[in-house]
């Protein structure tokens, strides 16, 4: 009978312990997902790639927007927190506010992902991306490659932005060594308040009041970029200047087919969108992430990281790259 009470003691704890694994690679995880803001055509797509990705990974998305208030975002992230969600996900309004929220995440026991923008000066878990560095070296070298001589203006991402810093320092890597040459003078140099179509108008409009001779422009994203365009369009000086931007929107992609943006960036949407996801989940249920990580100084700690490749996207290669990729339709880009 003592046999046969420690044999189905064992038989027991065999099945708790698997029914345990079960339950949890079975469970339901909820996800809270803080968005800046829907101000720009690529957001939207982020969200609805990432929402479909993890309800096909079996989880439920709940979605906030704090339309580019820190404040506001702080208070989503607390709300979503009462509401029990398993793991954050977040699109930060501010790099440094938004380290209060993973401080408060941190204290209920969740996880925090950052996409796209790095939260900066906490104990961060993950940081999904593509490598901003990179891409302003892309910005930098396609237009220096077109003209390796000439004035050129940077107008670059909101300062509130750490992808801002990022991308100008790829931008520099390229055009450090054309300015001592005395190949590359760059005439104007300024970051923006936000990363608005305003802004880039302004900006330019500002620099071309200067009277100097204007070769080319590397804007921070496609809004700035199509900004600079407009006063460019303005000014009778489409023609003549190169404009880089980055986040291949549809105006931008059509104002590439006109011949009046000379490059935009395609960041690979779906794929940070299902990496975002697939982490989230694996967070939720407690799984180890069986992945290679690189890593990111935020400011605290290394921060694991995850980036995909970013493409230049121009006249010539529109086919091949986002309406190959589905992002955009070819009716929609020619019409």
């Amino acid at each position: 009978m003592k046999h046969s009470l420690q044999l189905f003691t064992i038989f027991f704890l065999v099945v708790f312990v698997v029914g345990g694994c079960v339950k949890k690679q079975d469970k339901q995880v909820r996800v809270g997902f803080l968005i800046h803001a829907l101000d720009k055509e690529r957001w939207e797509n982020d969200q609805d790639f990432f929402v479909q990705k993890v309800q096909e990974l079996g989880g439920t998305v709940e979605v906030r927007i704090a339309d580019n208030d820190a404040g506001k975002q702080l208070a989503q992230a607390k709300e979503l927190l009462t509401n029990g969600v398993d793991v954050l996900v977040i699109v930060p309004v501010d790099q440094f506010a938004a380290a209060e929220i993973v401080n408060e995440a941190h204290s209920q026991n969740v996880k925090v992902i950052s996409y796209d923008r790095l939260i900066k000066n906490c104990k961060l878990d993950f940081y999904v991306s593509t490598d901003n560095v990179e891409i302003g070296a892309l910005q930098a070298n396609y237009l220096t490659t077109i003209r390796p001589t000439g004035n050129y203006a940077l107008i670059g991402g909101a300062r509130s932005d750490n992808n801002s810093q990022f991308l100008y320092l790829g931008q520099m890597n390229v055009l450090q060594p054309l300015i001592e040459k005395g190949d590359i003078k760059i005439v104007y140099n300024e970051f923006t308040n936000a990363w608005e179509e305003e802004e880039g108008y302004e900006h330019t409009k500002k620099l071309l009041a200067g009277g100097e001779k204007l070769d080319a422009i590397i804007a921070g994203n496609d809004a700035i970029a199509m900004g600079a365009i407009r006063a460019l369009r303005e000014a009778g000086k489409t023609e003549e200047v190169l404009v880089a931007g980055m986040d291949a929107d549809l105006r931008n992609l059509q104002e590439i087919v006109a011949g009046h943006q000379t490059c935009t960036i395609y960041k690979p949407y779906e794929k940070l969108a299902a990496t975002a996801a697939e982490l989230a989940t694996k967070l939720g249920r407690e799984e180890e992430c069986e992945r290679t990580f690189q890593t990111i100084s935020n400011g605290a700690m290394l921060v694991p990281a995850v980036f995909h490749e970013a493409m230049i996207v121009n006249k010539e290669n529109l086919k091949l790259t986002v309406i190959s990729e589905g992002y955009q339709t070819e009716e929609e880009v020619y019409r």
